[in-house]
């Protein structure tokens, strides 16, 4: 094993024995418990609400376990951890927490969203320069920070309220809830999505054009309406530009 292969396993193994020719292994050992104990602070940075819903001993035995199992693979740490959701997920002390990685997969969203690269929102009035034969056909360019985390739980809720961002109060855990994460300026914003909403973002972002999206939203909720939607979706920065009408027979 290459000696700085070597290194990293013993400083994310606490019984790997120390590599010959460093520190005593006392002092290896300090090295070795702030090296685990900063990648531990590292995912509560990014975990805040996760942290908050389980507790500090919790979150530091799960975090420990984690980094031990996935150790960093870039030295830039805020790339760190976007395995974390899914070590929740399988992780056996959380199994009666099902909320825990859904809100873990929010909190990367918002990392994500507050990464992502710079656009210039596209006023709604754009719509307006296309022909209402075409209005069907028009494909939006979403905002390159746009996620969408649908679950089966009130995942902004349980967010919201964890982080400060909203009353910390008894959350229906048996209310589903889908979250649109989107950063049009400075701030990250989280917004709660109905069921047609949510599929009219995903389709958008799967890339169909209007109508078959606006299809894929009645299917998932009978009443849904285009024209709010498309308010909604322009009024949070969420749309960077029109596509070209879509062609009968193209692929979406």
């Amino acid at each position: 094993m290459p000696a700085q292969a070597e290194l990293a396993a013993a400083l994310l193994q606490a019984d790997r024995p120390v590599p010959p020719g460093l520190l005593p292994p006392a002092r290896f050992g300090v090295h070795r418990n702030n090296v685990v104990a900063g990648l531990i602070e590292a995912l509560g940075a990014a975990y805040p609400a996760v942290r908050s819903l389980v507790g500090e001993a919790f979150f530091k035995a799960a975090a420990g376990l984690f980094v031990r199992q996935e150790p960093p693979q870039s030295p830039v740490l805020i790339d760190y951890g976007s395995g974390f959701p899914d070590f929740l997920e399988s992780f056996p002390p959380a199994a009666g927490l099902p909320y825990l990685a859904p809100v873990a997969r929010l909190e990367r969203a918002w990392l994500a969203a507050f990464n992502a690269a710079e656009a210039t929102p596209l006023p709604i009035a754009a719509l307006g320069r296309v022909a209402e034969a075409e209005l069907d056909r028009v494909r939006l360019a979403l905002h390159p920070s746009l996620r969408l985390v649908v679950s089966r739980f009130p995942i902004v809720a349980l967010w919201a309220a964890n982080t400060g961002r909203g009353p910390h109060e008894a959350v229906d855990l048996g209310r589903a809830e889908a979250a649109l994460v989107v950063r049009p300026a400075e701030l990250v914003m989280v917004e709660s999505l109905t069921p047609g909403m949510a599929a009219f973002v995903g389709a958008l972002a799967d890339g169909l054009d209007l109508g078959a999206a606006a299809g894929a939203a009645m299917r998932a909720k009978a009443g849904f309406a285009l024209g709010p939607a498309l308010g909604r979706l322009f009024s949070l920065g969420a749309v960077v530009g029109l596509g070209q009408p879509s062609c009968d027979g193209d692929d979406p």
